[in-house]
């Protein structure tokens, strides 16, 4: 149970952090990065400050004995040089420090005045060898509340190689263990400072940098679903918020194209339920307002029967059209003989076709790869289109146009009054239709070239219009090309 309780606090947390806004992000990590800066920087400068008072204490000493053992290497009999490296230069030197001699038994032979009560033999390391002249001190603390550097090195004799000495050099440094001190506590205090000034400055140049970015949030909160023409323009942004600028524009062009195409649709599916429904009050209105024939009854009820089949009809269709939005059903598609489909479609509208006085001709042959009933709906749906439009005389042709490697074409076209061409990009919205059509085909819903389209949009092909007023119109579909793979057999 605490295991799951961790596991819901930690993904509560989670959320809270992803929730933070845009500048707090920004100002966080300004202020992380600038801390991480600071801090780098900060112990750079301490360590090679400390590193080079080091490196110049140890410089000192390791010359101090140097100097020392060169008068005790060449075995000179005057004591006076030895004095003056151990005890004179010592004393009067700015620089406060101490030089020991020691016997190979340990006894002091020579030292700095005042030493022995400040450092004792014993607190100093054990002595390096001769050959090392570059070895390094060691620090102590606690004799008399000072800071000493600390060194011991063997000193041999070349006189006297039997009678070994030991040096002890010590070097005061406390005042630059105090300097270090106060240099630590100031660095971390600039750190400190940089840190708390960054976080402003970073809260500062993010308000100042996104401030664009609010007012493109405030230009967004004016649109709305009465005011979709409002428009951000990309003029005047800065460069990474003018791309943003143009998309949502984009955006706004499409949604205010859906919005005028849905209240267009609505308007005309309202006009289209409305005629047959209206037809069915009025012939029921009739039917009832007196006593009538059984016989007359009948012709109404037959009536009725039309109209009822036309919004059945209208139904359908709607319901097609609504499950292949977005591809959301599935086809199965099978080498489809053309000729043998157009054939056939053409037969079936063959009486039509002869009543209205239209010669339906199909060229070409081939075989396609596409769902066999959807083709065949797609193939009907234009030539139903084609004969309603087509007067008296006129002539309908279905010709199939197979491509090496390529689409699939199947062309109906027909010599009726044609299109015009601020038309011709919105015949395949749902219930778009022309007054024209409206008038010479009052039946019609403007639904079958919006299912024409679907129909391919669902084997991944394209259907395209061309036409010119008074010379036919012409509807192509341009199926792709079967998947390579065993020929069927």
């Amino acid at each position: 149970m605490s295991s799951k309780n961790a596991h819901s606090s930690q993904n509560a947390e989670s959320a809270r952090s992803r929730q933070w806004s845009l500048s707090r992000r920004l100002t966080v990590f300004y202020v992380a990065t600038t801390a991480v800066l600071l801090v780098l920087a900060a112990i750079y400068l301490y360590w090679s400050q400390v590193a080079n008072l080091d490196r110049e204490d140890n410089d000192f000493l390791v010359n101090k004995i140097q100097d020392c053992r060169r008068v005790i290497e060449e075995g000179s009999s005057d004591a006076q040089l030895l004095s003056n490296e151990v005890q004179i230069e010592p004393a009067a030197s700015l620089i406060k420090y101490y030089v020991r001699l020691l016997d190979n038994r340990g006894q002091s032979l020579m030292e700095t005045a005042g030493m022995a009560k400040l450092l004792p033999s014993e607190s100093f390391p054990a002595p390096a060898n001769a050959d090392d002249a570059d070895n390094a001190g060691i620090i102590r603390k606690g004799y008399h509340h000072r800071t000493w550097l600390m060194m011991s090195a063997k000193a041999p004799s070349i006189h006297q190689p039997e009678h070994s000495r030991t040096l002890q050099v010590a070097l005061d440094v406390s005042e630059e263990a105090a300097m270090i001190e106060h240099y630590r506590w100031t660095l971390l205090a600039v750190v400190i400072t940089g840190i708390l000034f960054s976080g402003g400055a970073g809260f500062f140049v993010t308000r100042k940098g996104l401030a664009p970015l609010n007012e493109i949030t405030h230009a967004t909160q004016r649109i709305t679903a009465s005011q979709l023409h409002e428009r951000i323009m990309a003029d005047g942004w800065p460069v990474e918020l003018a791309s943003l600028a143009r998309s949502f524009d984009g955006m706004l062009d499409r949604l205010e194209d859906s919005f005028n195409r849905l209240s267009q649709f609505s308007a005309d599916l309202a006009h289209e339920l409305r005629t047959p429904i209206n037809n069915l009050r009025g012939e029921a209105g009739v039917a009832l307002s007196q006593p009538r024939a059984p016989e007359e009854y009948r012709r109404t009820l037959e009536s009725s029967l039309e109209e009822y089949a036309r919004l059945s009809r209208l139904i359908d269709n709607l319901l097609f059209l609504a499950r292949t939005d977005g591809s959301k059903i599935a086809i199965t598609r099978a080498p489809c003989d053309v000729q043998k489909s157009i054939e056939g479609v053409r037969e079936f509208y063959e009486a039509l076709a002869e009543d209205r006085g239209v010669e339906v001709c199909c060229e070409g042959a081939g075989v396609v790869n596409a769902d066999p009933v959807l083709f065949r709906q797609a193939v009907s749906n234009l030539l139903s289109n084609a004969l309603n439009y087509t007067p008296r005389g006129g002539r309908v042709v279905i010709r199939a146009d197979a491509h090496n490697d390529g689409p699939f074409e199947i062309r109906v076209s027909d010599s009726g009054c044609g299109i015009s061409a601020e038309h011709l990009p919105r015949i395949f919205d749902r219930l778009y239709r022309v007054d024209l059509a409206r008038s010479q085909y009052p039946n019609g819903a403007g639904l079958g070239l919006a299912i024409v389209k679907s129909i391919m949009a669902l084997h991944g092909g394209s259907v395209v219009a061309q036409s010119e007023p008074g010379k036919g119109a012409s509807f192509t579909l341009i199926f792709p090309p079967a998947p390579a793979g065993p020929s069927p057999s």
